[in-house]
C-alpha cells in the first residue's frame, strides 16, 4: 500500500483505507497489539463497525465522532471476545440502538478436548478474555449479513481463540487476529487450539481473499501469500518441537528457551503457550504424550 495509506501509530485518528472503509485506531498499544486495536467502520450512510475494541470511554467517542453527519451504526460485529476487541460493543450498541453480531460468547467454540483440559485445571491460560461478552445475534459459518451497500459474509476461524470469526467483503477478508503482517497469533489453550488454527488458516486461504484487514497492525496486501507464510511458520515450529523432544522429554517452558532463541524476554511466556499448543496438538494427533499431565508444566515425550 501507499505510505499515506498505511494504519498510522496516532490513536483517534479516522483514516480512509478504501472507498466505504474507514478505520480508528483505539489507544491500547502494547507488546501483543503493536500500535493498538482497528476498529473498522463499513460503509456509508448506515455503517458496521468491525472489531469496536477495549472498553476506553475516549475510544467510544472517537468512533462516534468518526460517523458523517446524519451516519449511524447499524451493525456491531466482534471477531472475537477478548479484551481489546470486544468490551466495546455493548457500550457502542447502547450508544446506537445497533445490535451485536458474534459467533457466540467466550467459551463458544472450544472443542471437546480443550474443556477436558479446562475443566481438569493446570492450564493456566485465559489471556485477555472478555468472559462477560455476549452478542445479540449468533452469526454461524457461511453465514451472510447485508446492509446498506455492503454485505459481510462470516467465516468461522476458531484457533486463536474458539468463537473467532473472520468476515469476508468482497475480495478481502477481515481476520481479525488470526493473521497480522507484523507477528504470528497467540495459540494459548484452552482458548486456543493449534490444530484448529492450522485448519482456519486453510479455510481462510479457500476464501480466495486478496487482501486482510487484521486486528493490529497494516492491511495485508497478499492475503495468499502470508496466510502460507504463516502456515509454514507453524509446520517449522513443530518439526523444531519434535527434533527437541527426540533428544528427550520437555515441558513448553523449556522447549520454548531452546526454539525461540531471539524472542525478547517479556514475550518469552506467550510462547511458551504457543509450544504448549503445538504440544496438544501432538497428543491429539498421537505423536506425543505427557509423561504425567499436569497441565502447562507437563513433561511431554514422544510416542
Amino acid at each position: 500500500m501507499k505510505e499515506e495509506s498505511r494504519i498510522p501509530p496516532r490513536p483517534g485518528r479516522v483514516l480512509l483505507l478504501e472507498p466505504g472503509l474507514r478505520t480508528v485506531l483505539a489507544p491500547n498499544p502494547s507488546p501483543m497489539t503493536l500500535h493498538g486495536t482497528n476498529s473498522y467502520i463499513l460503509g456509508e450512510g448506515e455503517v458496521a463497525v468491525i472489531d469496536p475494541g477495549p472498553a476506553d470511554p475516549a475510544h467510544l467517542a472517537a468512533l462516534l465522532g468518526a460517523l458523517a453527519p446524519g451516519e449511524r451504526v447499524s451493525h456491531i460485529f466482534v471477531t472475537h471476545a477478548h479484551l481489546d476487541h470486544s468490551p466495546l460493543a455493548r457500550p457502542l450498541a447502547e450508544a446506537t440502538g445497533a445490535p451485536v453480531l458474534a459467533f457466540g460468547d467466550a467459551r463458544a467454540g472450544r472443542s471437546a478436548l480443550m474443556e477436558r483440559l479446562a475443566a481438569g485445571g493446570g492450564l493456566a491460560g485465559g489471556e485477555g478474555v472478555d468472559a462477560g461478552f455476549a452478542p445479540d445475534i449468533r452469526l454461524r459459518d457461511g453465514e451472510t449479513v447485508e446492509g446498506a451497500g455492503w454485505t459481510l459474509r462470516a467465516v468461522y476461524t476458531p484457533g486463536h481463540m474458539g468463537n473467532h470469526l473472520s468476515f469476508a467483503w468482497q475480495d478481502t477478508v477481515f481476520c481479525g487476529d488470526h493473521v497480522m503482517g507484523w507477528a504470528s497469533s497467540l495459540v494459548s489453550p484452552p482458548d486456543g487450539d493449534m490444530g484448529a488454527y492450522m485448519a482456519s488458516l486453510a479455510r481462510l486461504a479457500a476464501t480466495g481473499a486478496r487482501r486482510l484487514y487484521s486486528g493490529h497492525g497494516d492491511p495485508i496486501p497478499d492475503a495468499q501469500a502470508r496466510i502460507a507464510a504463516l502456515a509454514a511458520h507453524r509446520r517449522e515450529r513443530e518439526a523444531a518441537i519434535l527434533g527437541a523432544l527426540s533428544r528427550g522429554p520437555a515441558d513448553a517452558a523449556s522447549l520454548a528457551a531452546m526454539i525461540y532463541t531471539d524472542t525478547p524476554a517479556p514475550l518469552m511466556r506467550a510462547a511458551a503457550r504457543n509450544v504448549f499448543a503445538h504440544l496438544l496438538d501432538l497428543m491429539e494427533k498421537k505423536i506425543a504424550e505427557p509423561e504425567l499431565y499436569s497441565g502447562i508444566d507437563a513433561h511431554f515425550r514422544l510416542l
